[in-house]
């Protein structure tokens, strides 16, 4: 096995999405499935997939469960996409896990990078003898590498329109492809109204799935503060260590997709402190000695909480921000400019990213100061200069532009 595991996995970004099961499931196959070896999660939906397994695993690690989460994009190292017991892997342990993929791959099948990332979290998972493992979904549901598992639980957060060139131009083909997580008999929990909801509740009664639908207007949000949110959901009250309305929708699926499991008898009491001592970052994440919120916001039902929320704790905002090409840039510049003060725009490090100019095309229509920077870094400094709270938004790689030359910086 020549070659180191990362430089491997890295090397495998240039294959692009490759929707499907056949390589995840070869690979699975030739290592013995070790996605079989542990209870598992299943976390899909367009928003608050990180945020709803941030919350399970919290919870699960307070009741005494060993604890595999599977999440991503990362934002700064790929470690943090898998985690056990609430720590990211050691360097150690996924060169391990990513060499056995690596020599799996290339005797038997090729496989992207997301497919091999899925199949190391996997592997990583057992060797760490976890009892249960929180996964979340790539893209869509159905043909998405983490489709290989027999879970306990299925969890649906909100749909919105997304990823439309795999996963259709319709809320309801969109629905239909992250309905394709449901198993039959296997419970699901779900938020999601309308269209999408009439796609899943037809999924469960083809597949003879018991499902739970959680109603927001169930959840009553009583305060938002820069670092914890307070709701109260079926006659308790819960305080979230992350920030955010939107988060008592989070927490109320993970409350109902803990107990749907057959142990939640024992789980349920360490829900409170399970949720008070979440935390997910770069979600209306305040920097501790800098006037800037972090958050990854890139989908427009995102962007509709984050300036509500913003605007509640806040106030108006210096606004910074950079998106990727394949996203709703106008959706999200028409909830994002009522906060802003003034708007500096610039484009990620990434091969995806939108131009500067074709994000600000989207925010003239909606704010009369705009501003065109060449890199996030220097959208940021220029935000500082102006002394007002600076809210840094729009992707993963915007968040991580900004993280990367903080680090510098100091």
């Amino acid at each position: 096995m020549n070659g180191g595991g990362k430089e491997w996995l890295e090397s495998l970004s240039t294959r692009g999405i490759r929707p499907g099961l056949e390589s995840i499931t070869c690979i699975l196959d030739a290592l013995g499935s070790p996605q079989k070896a542990y209870r598992t999660i299943h976390v899909a939906g367009s928003d608050g997939k990180g945020s709803v397994c941030c919350m399970l695993e919290s919870i699960l690690v307070s009741a005494g469960y060993r604890v595999g989460m599977f999440t991503s994009p990362h934002i700064i190292a790929v470690n943090e996409s898998i985690r056990i017991n609430g720590s990211d892997i050691s360097d150690e342990a996924l060169e391990k896990s990513l060499l056995v993929i690596k020599e799996t791959s290339e005797r038997t099948c090729g496989c992207t990078n997301f497919e091999a990332l899925a199949a190391c979290a996997f592997l990583a998972f057992k060797e760490a003898c976890v009892d249960i493992a929180i996964i979340e979904v790539g893209m869509g549901g159905r043909l998405d590498a983490t489709n290989v598992l027999e879970p306990d639980v299925t969890v649906i957060n909100n749909i919105g329109m997304e990823h439309t060139q795999y996963l259709g131009n319709d809320l309801g083909s969109i629905a239909a492809e992250k309905a394709g997580i449901m198993k039959p008999g296997i419970p699901c929990v779900t938020i999601n109204t309308g269209d999408a909801l009439k796609v899943i509740e037809s999924r469960a009664v083809e597949l003879g799935c018991p499902l739970t639908c959680v109603d927001p207007d169930d959840i009553d949000v009583l305060n938002c503060a820069p670092d914890h949110t307070l709701i109260r959901y079926d006659c308790k009250t819960y305080r979230l260590g992350l920030p955010g309305s939107y988060q008592g929708r989070n927490a109320a699926l993970a409350i109902e997709a803990l107990l749907c499991l057959k142990d939640s008898a024992k789980i349920k009491q360490f829900i409170t402190i399970g949720l008070d001592e979440a935390f997910w970052p770069c979600r209306m994440q305040k920097l501790d000695d800098l006037p800037i919120i972090l958050d990854a916001t890139h989908t427009v039902k995102g962007a509709e909480f984050l300036s509500m929320d913003i605007g509640r704790i806040y106030g108006k905002v210096i606004l910074v921000t950079a998106m990727l090409n394949d996203k709703d840039m106008d959706g999200v510049a028409r909830n994002l400019s009522k906060i802003a003060t003034k708007v500096l725009i610039s484009s990620p490090d990434s091969p995806r990213a939108a131009s500067a100019e074709a994000l600000a095309s989207h925010y003239r229509k909606y704010h009369d100061d705009v501003a065109l920077y060449g890199t996030v870094p220097e959208a940021v400094e220029a935000a500082l200069d102006q002394r007002g709270t600076v809210l840094v938004t729009g992707s993963f790689r915007t968040a991580e532009d900004c993280l990367r030359w903080l680090r510098r910086k100091r």
